[in-house]
């Protein structure tokens, strides 16, 4: 009972996406509270409900989903025991209190599975979740370390309409210019052609070797395609993919986890990396599950978290959310995007993964630029381990809002917050940052500044 109104949750998923924040997408499945004050009343019962009972009772049936397999065959038991003992509003008083240090919630991770996390989620504040998120830290690395406390990496996308490659390598050069690109240089191809693919692997693998920048691209093409590049000999650093949080959405974008391991080992095979290891960059977002037609049910956040889980599998050096990309049909406008940012990037923390976001809206979402200056502060302040940034804040291929690069410098300064140790190391040797870690005005009698300014794609 809630005053005089009694209300009834056939199962645990039902109470989950009842539970949930408002979000259009829930809405949209027919599955989200019917009001506020049910709402209310299923965040009271999940308060109660043990942590326990989520290895019990599958949101979406064993048999039927190997996503759901992962879960519960890789459970950490040992891990599991601090808290194991607790209910979910229990789990959240810990996980604001003085004892849910990094050490602990380090050592915690591999004991929590994405129902969990994402049960706890629902009961907290945005302030709650980047109290608890700032404590996280996951640390991965391939040329450059990504991760580390105090700092924030950022992701230079230079997309072009046609994959013109004079256009990408001048979007690329205006980045390194402010500093950006020290998690990856990765593109979204134009074309998902092998012969297109590996051209742009070859551009950014030639550029990297020209200035000897310790960074790592990414062609943003399906795992098969890069399978095939590694095949015929390209330069490819990082395998990518986009994955969700069921077996039957990630059919939808035409993988599984055996591929996904596949693509993995291929990438390792290659041993490019010279600081790690982690060649895999995975990106996800509340929707996808559903728009797939993938969802069993299950709330759009929780299908978030559960994507982490397969991202934890492959051990990746970045995973995103793309939070605003899919529409307002999933998240209608900014207060539910900034939710789900917080909310994304709360959930993989906590599940170990190497968190980063698109800081993102599409033209016909009820948002605008200011809510992402919003967002993109308190990602840093909860420690993202890295932003996307493209040339002005607009995709001029994927047609969507994102940061822009002078936003990766603003927030740096602005919380001190310098790139990854290698990558900033580069930057003092190009003279593209001073002592202090601002950008220096380039100086004309720099051989180093003349050649990046100079350099041109078919060099």
């Amino acid at each position: 009972m809630l005053g005089r109104e009694r209300h009834v949750f056939d199962d645990l998923k039902s109470l989950m996406a009842s539970a949930s924040p408002e979000k259009s997408g829930d809405q949209l499945a027919g599955i989200a509270a019917s009001s506020n004050e049910r709402r209310v009343a299923a965040r009271y019962l999940l308060a109660d409900v043990p942590l326990k009972a989520f290895l019990q009772e599958a949101l979406i049936p064993y048999e039927e989903d190997e996503v759901t397999r992962l879960i519960i065959d890789t459970h950490d038991a040992v891990a599991f025991q601090p808290v194991s003992h607790m209910t979910v509003g229990q789990f959240r008083d810990f996980l604001l209190s003085y004892e849910a240090t990094t050490e602990v919630l380090t050592a915690l991770a591999p004991g929590l599975t994405p129902e969990m996390v994402a049960a706890v989620s629902k009961l907290m504040r945005n302030h709650d979740l980047i109290t608890v998120a700032a404590k996280c830290s996951v640390i991965t690395g391939f040329r450059s370390t990504i991760g580390l406390k105090g700092r924030l990496s950022s992701r230079l996308q230079p997309n072009h309409p046609t994959d013109d490659p004079e256009g990408v390598a001048g979007s690329t050069l205006d980045g390194l210019l402010f500093g950006v690109g020290d998690a990856v240089i990765g593109i979204n191809p134009a074309s998902d052609n092998l012969d297109a693919c590996m051209r742009l692997m070859e551009l950014f693998d030639r550029l990297r070797q020209r200035f000897d920048i310790p960074t790592q691209s990414c062609v943003l093409t399906h795992v098969t395609t890069s399978i095939q590049a590694i095949e015929a000999g390209a330069p490819l650093d990082l395998v990518f993919q986009s994955v969700a949080g069921s077996e039957a959405a990630n059919k939808g974008f035409g993988v599984d986890l055996a591929l996904l391991r596949e693509g993995r080992e291929a990438a390792l095979s290659l041993n490019r990396g010279t600081v790690g290891r982690n060649v895999m960059y995975l990106e996800t977002g509340q929707g996808s599950a559903l728009s797939a037609e993938g969802h069993h049910g299950v709330d759009e956040q929780t299908l978030e978290a559960r994507a982490y889980a397969v991202a934890r599998a492959v051990d990746p050096l970045l995973v995103n959310t793309v939070v605003g990309f899919i529409g307002p049909e999933y998240l209608y406008d900014s207060k539910q995007i900034i939710r789900a940012g917080l909310e994304d990037h709360f959930c993989g923390k906590l599940l170990g993964v190497p968190m980063g976001v698109d800081v993102c809206y599409t033209n016909h979402a009820e948002a605008d630029q200011d809510d992402m200056d919003n967002l993109m502060v308190l990602l840093t302040v909860a420690g993202v381990n890295f932003l996307i940034a493209v040339p002005g804040a607009d995709d001029v291929m994927l047609n969507y809002q994102s940061l822009s690069y002078h936003d990766i410098v603003g927030l740096r300064h602005q919380f001190e917050r310098p790139p990854a140790p290698e990558f900033e190391a580069w930057l003092k040797r190009m003279g593209l940052i001073d002592k202090s870690g601002r950008l220096a005005p380039l100086s004309p009698s720099s051989g180093l500044s003349r050649n990046l300014l100079s350099y041109k794609a078919s060099a």
